[in-house]
């Protein structure tokens, strides 16, 4: 298993009239979480599309437990918890300032080769950094 931790602080343009947060903007969030992984174990997501490989996202499901709001700092658990073959999926959970927790959510994205445009197994450095950090 791979298991980062990254924060951030709620922006005012991030919410509604109510300032909860846009549900709209939880996807960014994980986003952002998701790459700030990647550069965690060795590698920036720029360069994985440098090498040729692109990351569409393929599904994306959220559960809301609570409403995060504006100026929270909010601390996003992101996780893989599979070796990869043509999909890696995360798993989120969103943590706000009292440590409750106010969503779950799994983004699973497929190896996109892209000179081809064809579906790809992880490329081989991903997988070795991908293994290199994972623990059991």
């Amino acid at each position: 298993m791979i298991h980062t931790t990254h924060s951030l602080r709620v922006r005012y343009g991030e919410t509604d009239a109510m300032k909860y947060v846009y549900y709209g903007n939880y996807a960014e969030y994980l986003e952002v979480a998701r790459v700030e992984l990647f550069r965690s174990i060795g590698i920036s997501y720029d360069e994985i599309e440098k090498l040729g490989f692109w990351l569409p996202v393929s599904e994306y499901k959220i559960k809301y437990l609570k409403p995060a709001f504006y100026d929270e700092i909010l601390e996003i658990h992101t996780y893989v918890k599979k070796i990869p073959g043509v999909r890696i999926e995360f798993e989120y959970e969103i943590y706000n300032q009292s440590k409750q927790k106010i969503s779950e959510a799994t983004v699973t994205l497929f190896f996109l080769d892209a000179t081809t445009n064809k579906v790809s197994k992880c490329p081989d450095f991903l997988m070795k950094l991908i293994e290199k950090n994972w623990e059991n």
